[in-house]
């Protein structure tokens, strides 16, 4: 079963969808103010058409493509493509500026290579014994998850207003409830409205909440730069690789197990490896961060990129993606009927070893598209944004309604994309809404399942899950950290609250 897993991710049509997704990865996340988690929304209405193997090669391939796509413009032009490649900026558009554009896209080139490859041997090496642990989780363990995943990702990607993240996150489960009851067959919330009945269509959310209001935000700006006339060689040196590995290494962790984590993303992970890379680092090279590190961006880049591989493992082995863009890879395996989950190798036999041989394939086909398509990419930059944004709108409005194909979809798309505008302005984040929605179902059904499987059960009983009541204490002490550290931030000390 491994070796045609393996195989099928070989086959020549495989390969070259994949390469397809890897392009159009790094082309878009090398686009300024667009992000991976838009490009894998608006690209999830493409890979309806495809067939199972097919759109998981094509998404896995958009993803490792886009993270790494960020730094293109992060260090030729000083605008970050995606938002974790701002450290990445700090230090490469200073080396571009003094002629080193194209030796500082090599590093971040090699250190994105081999962030891949940590993430995935991680991937591969602890989810077997995540998956066995995970086969001990019931309704009451699985609702407890998903509504952990929620309010992790509402605490992380809200700052110090964490309250702001947890009422994103029960926005997007309100939207989630939308449709027919799937205990009892109960309609709900949908106001006699026949669209309603099947729910709310979360591709058209998506795209909306990272397509379109992405959009109506950055159309407005003015911001202009300059293209460097020389990118220089491209090509990595691995001696400089090989200098800075233990550096490498390090960040892979780092980005792995912030990639473990719901809602923390790439930009956490990002900052938290450019941050420890600073501390770490060698007197004389510490003096060089800020104006030009090679060390930095292979702190920024090892530990992005190795996120992708971190954000695959809560969502493959309990159904819980590690941040926005792995949420949109769940959207689009739930549209091939896939249920992830601890019994995936059950359900799906050889799904799991073909996803690790589609990561390993994109990995590969991404260090030599990058190389080939830096320069290409340049040219993009000297579109005028109020030609470029807009042409993403027709795309948005295809994504939406390619997947059922409904026009009702695509008013969704409108309606969250404005919705993502108003949120946005009011600083409230997205994310959670994503995983409201996405997780919802599951929440949902398993809540309503547990109740059943305790009526006229003491509360005792209750608690004499184990596992359960873990998560239940686990859930407790989130909340109590995030209004700890809400109350920390309004009244701070000596001073007055707001």
């Amino acid at each position: 079963m491994m070796l045609e897993s393996i195989l099928q991710a070989l086959t020549p049509y495989i390969l070259l969808v994949t390469l397809a997704g890897v392009s159009l990865g790094i082309v878009w996340g090398a686009m300024p103010g667009l992000s991976t988690t838009m490009a894998m929304a608006l690209l999830i209405g493409l890979s309806a058409s495809m067939d199972q193997a097919t759109a998981i090669s094509f998404m896995l391939g958009v993803y490792t493509g886009s993270v790494f796509g960020g730094a293109i413009s992060a260090v030729l032009i000083n605008i970050p493509g995606t938002p974790d490649a701002v450290p990445t900026m700090i230090e490469g558009h200073q080396l571009a500026r003094r002629g080193e554009g194209g030796k500082a896209l090599g590093m971040a080139i090699g250190a994105s290579f081999i962030g891949n490859w940590v993430g995935i041997l991680l991937l591969i090496g602890f989810i077997p014994l995540i998956l066995a642990f995970a086969l001990h989780f019931r309704s009451w363990e699985m609702f407890l998850l998903a509504v952990i995943g929620i309010t992790v990702s509402g605490s992380m990607s809200a700052g110090s207003l964490p309250l702001k993240g947890w009422i994103a996150g029960w926005l997007g489960l309100l939207v989630a409830f939308v449709g027919i009851d799937p205990i009892h067959g109960v309609p709900r919330f949908t106001f006699g409205t026949l669209e309603l009945m099947d729910g709310i269509n979360y591709v058209a959310v998506l795209i909306g909440l990272f397509g379109l209001a992405e959009v109506l935000r950055v159309l407005p700006q003015r911001q202009h730069y300059s293209i460097p006339s020389e990118v220089g060689r491209v090509m990595p040196s691995l001696g400089m690789l090989l200098r800075y590995f233990r550096t490498a290494v390090r960040s892979g962790i780092i980005g792995t197990l912030i990639g473990a984590i719901p809602g923390a993303g790439a930009n956490v992970a990002s900052f938290l490896s450019y941050d420890i890379g600073r501390r770490r680092a060698k007197p004389e090279e510490r003096k060089k961060w800020g104006k030009g590190s090679y060390e930095a961006i292979v702190s920024s880049e090892v530990a992005n990129n190795a996120n992708i591989g971190g954000s695959m493992l809560p969502m493959l082995a309990l159904g819980i993606p590690g941040n926005a863009a792995a949420a949109a890879l769940l959207a689009a395996l739930t549209l091939k009927n896939i249920v992830v989950g601890p019994t995936i190798e059950i359900d799906h036999p050889g799904l799991i070893y073909f996803i690790y041989s589609a990561l390993i394939v994109a990995n590969i086909l991404m260090y030599g598209a990058a190389i080939a398509l830096i320069k290409p990419c340049v040219k993009l930059f000297s579109l005028p944004r109020g030609l470029l944004l807009p042409l993403i709108i027709p795309i948005c409005v295809i994504g939406a309604y390619a997947v059922r194909l409904s026009m009702f979809d695509v008013w969704i798309m409108f309606g969250a994309g404005i919705a993502g505008y108003i949120l946005h302005a009011f600083r409230f984040p997205t994310a959670p809404v994503v995983l409201g929605v996405i997780l919802g179902p599951l929440a949902d059904e398993n809540l309503r399942r547990a109740m059943l499987l305790f009526e006229d059960k003491s509360f005792g009983f209750v608690l004499s899950q184990y596992f359960g009541t873990f998560l239940l204490i686990a859930l407790c002490v989130i909340f109590a950290e995030g209004l700890i550290r809400a109350r920390r931030n309004r009244n701070p000390v000596g001073g007055v609250g707001d």
